[in-house]
């Protein structure tokens, strides 16, 4: 009966048991049909692992899951249910919890990261236009970060959630700013003091909820998912309070179409313990009577191709890795990074950079977004790049 029913539904979204096209399922031991009418979406990702079924392209099968609404029937489970009520009645991520939260998925091994990211290890969703691989879409990303923040030398920048520096030392070298970051992976900070050796960047251990100091400017990439929506009024809040009048708050974050107050139960068991996406009603109701809203962009579709890259090189530098880490893990990452691609390929999910101001800036804000600019002086990917990240340099040169 769990077979029928199962067969049936993902027909109906032209995915078929043991088919032959890389988005069919290749069903390995039938114990996964009841595991999954059992415990949904958490059952289907265990089953995975366990290596009762296989798919040749997980992505495609998770975008054609997404996209069709599917995941839906199987939405209520007791443990999507234990999720919610633990995320409704506790704070998931009060200060004590969440040095256990980052360590779960931070601290398991600089190596691992070392493998899959680009040259300068930025664990955020990229920029790709006009980029023609990871290290420039992620270098794009970062340039375009700090045109927005619109640095100027010698400015003090707070990057809350730094991971292992990238940002801090793009920004100081290019930029000639002081960047403290802050971040509760040990791993990160040992790393990232390495990286950023001799420059003039502050890698600390340390909660954004002990912050009491003012910055010209403030980032956050991709730390925010990690906060909880018990904590958004008081993340907001520090930021005000830490960001001079003038100054701009940039905000990047993986955000959800609809309001939720927990993650889906497998991601939330296995990668990201206790992490909730924002929605944009959450958003606005937290930075209200706080903040101006500047600027909302959404490049959502480019961290479907930043997933796919992280896992080419995973699965390419495997072999290097395999002697600190399991199969199963294999499994478990391969599952995470190609069935969140498949989540951004569907729109289910987005990924913003939100420009904040305090008070609203005078002369309004000025989204330098790399790729308008492309377009118009239809340059190759190449030079396009080249030539977006030289205009800076020569008028660091006259600062100094």
């Amino acid at each position: 009966m769990n077979k029928q029913k199962i067969e049936s539904l993902l027909e109906s979204v032209d995915i078929r048991l043991n088919g032959s096209r890389p988005w069919d399922i290749q069903v390995r031991d039938e114990r996964m049909y009841g595991k999954l009418m059992a415990h949904g979406s958490l059952g289907l990702g265990e089953a995975y692992m366990d290596g009762w079924w296989d798919a040749a392209a997980l992505d495609q099968f998770f975008c054609r899951i997404l996209r069709s609404g599917l995941e839906r029937n199987y939405a209520i489970t007791p443990r999507a249910i234990l999720d919610y009520l633990g995320a409704l009645f506790a704070n998931l991520q009060n200060p004590s919890r969440a040095y256990a939260n980052i360590k779960h998925h931070y601290d398991i091994g600089n190596d691992l990261y070392k493998a899959m990211l680009d040259k300068r290890m930025v664990y955020t969703g990229a920029y790709w236009n006009g980029a023609r691989n990871l290290d420039e879409a992620q270098q794009t990303k970062l340039e375009m970060v700090c045109r927005k923040l619109d640095l100027r030398q010698g400015q003090r920048i707070l990057d809350i959630g730094c991971g292992w520096g990238s940002f801090a030392k793009y920004a100081a070298e290019n930029y000639g700013v002081n960047v403290v970051g802050i971040t509760i992976s040990r791993e990160q900070v040992e790393l990232g003091k390495e990286l950023c050796k001799g420059l003039p960047v502050e890698i600390r251990l340390q909660d954004y909820r002990e912050l009491n100091e003012k910055f010209d400017h403030i980032v956050s990439l991709g730390m925010i998912e990690h906060v909880g929506y018990k904590n958004y009024k008081t993340y907001f809040e520090i930021v005000s309070r830490s960001l001079s009048d003038n100054g701009i708050f940039l905000l990047q974050t993986i955000g959800g179409n609809i309001s939720m107050r927990s993650s889906d139960p497998w991601l939330n068991k296995y990668i990201f313990p206790n992490s909730m996406l924002p929605s944009i009603k959450q958003i606005a109701q937290a930075i209200e009577s706080r903040f101006v809203m500047e600027d909302w962009h959404n490049f959502g579709t480019h961290y479907d191709k930043t997933l796919m890259a992280w896992f080419q090189n995973f699965d390419g530098r495997w072999d290097s890795l395999k002697n600190n880490y399991s199969d199963r893990f294999y499994r478990m990452w391969k599952y995470y990074l190609l069935s969140c691609a498949g989540a951004f390929r569907s729109r289910k999910v987005q990924l913003w950079q939100i420009a904040l101001s305090k008070n609203g800036l005078e002369e309004g804000f000025n989204a330098l977004r790399h790729g308008a600019e492309s377009k118009k002086r239809n340059l190759d990917p190449g030079e396009v790049l080249s030539d977006f990240v030289k205009i800076k340099r020569p008028l660091l040169t006259d600062f100094r």
